[in-house]
């Protein structure tokens, strides 16, 4: 995101409250793909030069039926200065997964879990990431498969992305969102990429160094790459910590081709 953008997200986010309206949340995705899909209303709410009243005026008139909660939210945030209008739809998405996250604080460990399954399962990937697969046929599946086995906040998150991907992979979306759910609630989200598994004493004391790194508590989630050859890739948000064989072959590479 641009600097405006990251300012207005800030100054949106002072409208999420602990005890919000647990519907807050996905109604704030609802709202998302309700702009997302209309150019012309995705344009008048992000237009960084149209008038805070104006704006205010189209989200009472098109989102009334709201929660007050998911209204003053969205009224934040439109009132903010974006730094272009694509970055503001992806703000209010990423406003209503940490409403989603605030009122479920197992969302983060729901959405890596469903991360963990479609990674297993390429067959589910190809199918919950076809764009000539209908969106509708791709939310009944995901439904039918999460159905009693994560919450409904889960279930709610994991149809939006799938069938809003905005150019993302599933499993990529699924884990960025965890991410930020888990950011709301004060702790830090840790991809871990490895050749090998790590053994339970490994991503403990790893754990214990990326808190003490970071100030804050970090869940770790680890991805199996053999390409890696050994070492380990760590990314926590933007930050990436690369000691893996591979990137140190790839410099090796780049200073002899010099």
């Amino acid at each position: 995101m641009g600097s405006a953008s990251r300012e207005a997200l800030a100054q949106a986010r002072a409208a999420l409250r602990a005890g919000i309206d647990p519907a807050t949340g996905g109604e704030l995705l609802q709202a998302a793909d309700r702009i997302a899909e209309s150019p012309a209303l995705a344009s008048a709410l992000g237009d960084a030069s149209a008038s805070a009243e104006a704006k205010g005026q189209i989200v009472a008139r098109l989102f009334g039926g709201l929660t007050a909660d998911a209204r003053s939210v969205l009224a934040a945030a439109v009132q903010a200065r974006w730094s272009n209008v694509e970055e503001f739809v992806a703000g209010v998405e990423e406003l209503g997964l940490r409403a989603e996250g605030l009122a479920n604080p197992a969302l983060s460990d729901e959405l890596l879990a469903v991360a963990d399954v479609v990674d297993r399962n390429h067959e589910l990937q190809l199918s919950l990431g076809s764009k000539l697969a209908d969106p509708v046929g791709k939310v009944a599946l995901v439904q039918r498969l999460l159905d009693g086995k994560t919450s409904a906040s889960a279930v709610a998150v994991v149809s939006h992305l799938v069938a809003n991907p905005r150019g993302r992979r599933l499993d990529a979306a699924l884990r960025s969102a965890a991410r930020i759910a888990a950011d709301q609630n004060g702790s830090d989200l840790a991809t871990v990429t490895v050749a090998a598994p790590l053994s339970a004493a490994q991503q403990e004391r790893l754990a214990r160094a990326l808190e003490q790194s970071t100030g804050r508590p970090v869940k770790i989630t680890t991805v199996i790459d053999p390409e890696l050859i050994g070492g380990v890739r760590i990314q926590i948000a933007d930050d990436v910590i690369d000691g893996s064989v591979r990137a140190r072959l790839d410099d090796l590479r780049q200073q002899l081709a010099a």
